[in-house]
């Protein structure tokens, strides 16, 4: 059975033995040019994986001299059997990039030559129902750390319509404003996208009143001191763009709500636009 579309995880602790100085130099390369933190992860993670399942496991290479046009295809159908077919996606470009690097650092055949991304067909992302969006509110309802935190990304999504990148990459001090992307008085949150690019957005009081709550509480755990604005629970360390994902997913199922970050996006998008907002202003 395939895994669901909105599968979100990475692999982690491979051994990708031999391959891996060239990986690392791939992870040099990117980083030289600028590329995101997030982005340079994934790519890396990705040919990792390739590296440590398919090359090393099933197709007993060991030299990337030796992979092959099918290699990639092979692994293609296995990841298309077990995730959706955006994810597989997004791993073939990460592989592309890493094999066209290579071919030019190495002066090697490309195995990727020609080869095309698995099709991602089109799916409309569904706004939110009448009531589901208090349906998730109420999940949370408490004053316990975890159901502040909790109640304060949905509000903060659903307020913002903002990346899950952006949301998980929003610091905190209460001692310096300025290195704080936090301002409730004015019901703004300073938010850094994609190439470094920051912007301002505007929250509604009533996510301002769940952010408040929520710095409350924060100040008392034991990693308060953290720049990051989101901690965790069992991991008391700050919370990655993935726990956050799984945070809100969860507390769909809860409701019976089928709930990822994009979709809140979506539906600000959708509310903006049937309010009479111009599409230019939306980022």
């Amino acid at each position: 059975m395939a895994a669901p579309q909105s599968r979100y995880r990475q692999p982690k602790q491979l051994d990708a033995g031999g391959f891996q100085p060239e990986i690392s130099s791939f992870r040099l390369h990117l980083a030289a040019e600028g590329k995101a933190a997030r982005t340079v992860r994934t790519y890396t993670e990705a040919v990792r994986w390739f590296a440590a399942a398919h090359l090393r496991g099933k197709a007993g290479r060991t030299r990337w001299e030796e992979v092959s046009r099918q290699d990639v295809q092979q692994w293609m159908v296995w990841l298309l059997g077990r995730y959706s077919t955006a994810y597989a996606s997004n791993q073939f470009r990460a592989l592309q990039q890493f094999f066209k690097w290579l071919a030019a650092e190495e002066e090697i055949p490309d195995p990727m030559a020609g080869l095309r991304p698995p099709h991602v067909p089109d799916k409309p992302v569904p706004v939110f129902a009448d009531g589901d969006l208090p349906r998730l509110q109420r999940a949370c309802a408490g004053r316990s750390f975890q159901q502040r935190r909790d109640a304060v990304v949905i509000a903060v999504f659903a307020a913002t319509g903002i990346r899950l990148a952006e949301l998980a990459g929003i610091r905190h001090d209460p001692g310096d404003p300025r290195r704080s992307d936090i301002d409730l008085w004015h019901r703004q949150i300073t938010v850094h996208g994609k190439g470094d690019r920051t912007r301002t957005v505007k929250i509604s009081y009533d996510a301002a009143r769940a952010l408040d709550r929520y710095l409350r509480v924060r100040a008392r755990h034991a990693q308060a001191y953290r720049p990051q604005l989101w901690l965790g629970i069992n991991d008391p360390g700050p919370m990655t763009a993935s726990g956050i994902y799984q945070v809100i997913a969860r507390r769909g199922r809860q409701c019976g709500i089928g709930v990822f970050p994009h979709r809140f996006r979506h539906h600000f998008s959708h509310t903006w636009l049937d309010r009479g907002g111009a599409e230019g202003d939306l980022s």
